[in-house]
């Protein structure tokens, strides 16, 4: 297992398996370094509302540290939940930052999901691979209209991959899980 060193402490670089959890709540305490932090965030826009689905992500960036996501559908909202590690030249150690962001599912015009597949020599096929996005109305705002640089609008998206060798397939199978909540929410499951 490699690791890496941030403000004096070890984090894992290598997590442990979120995918079979169906609990929001017991995945998060299995995978994220802060599940607390998430959690007590998410419950104050939650409010008992029932969860669909969700996806989680966590990795080390060798300049902030530890970087995490938990992303939630009721059905009617997408709930972004991010920490991440403060640099150690912007704050003191140990500090973070936790961010919720609550997009309307309305807003969402386009899911797609891209699974890459392998051929197995004896002949079945492997998904190794996923990548999801979510098309937003809003517009991103690098693309502003009016703003110095300006090339056109673009819409917002979000995006999501999982790999064999980040997440495996259990994760791969979730976020794809994931992708079909999302879609059947504006109307039409994807394949």
């Amino acid at each position: 297992m490699s690791s890496s060193v941030f403000d004096g402490g070890e984090s894992s670089a290598v997590f442990p398996d979120w995918s079979p959890y169906h609990d929001l709540e017991a995945a998060a305490r299995a995978y994220l370094r802060d599940p607390d932090v998430a959690l007590e965030a998410l419950s104050g826009v939650l409010r008992g509302t029932s969860v669909l689905g969700f996806t989680l992500e966590r990795f080390v960036n060798e300049v902030n540290g530890v970087w995490q996501e938990v992303v939630v559908c009721d059905g009617n909202r997408l709930l972004l939940w991010h920490g991440e590690d403060v640099p150690p030249d912007e704050g003191p150690a140990g500090a973070m930052t936790s961010s919720l962001r609550v997009v309307p599912v309305s807003t969402v015009t386009e899911v797609g999901c891209r699974r890459r597949l392998t051929r197995t020599p004896d002949g079945p096929v492997r998904v190794d691979s996923i990548d999801v996005y979510l098309l937003l109305s809003s517009l991103d705002e690098g693309s502003v209209p009016g703003t110095e640089g300006h090339l056109g609008s673009r819409h917002d998206a979000l995006r999501f991959g999982k790999t064999l060798d980040d997440g495996g397939p259990g994760q791969i199978a979730r976020l794809g899980e994931f992708a079909q909540v999302v879609s059947m929410s504006i109307g039409r499951p994807i394949q």
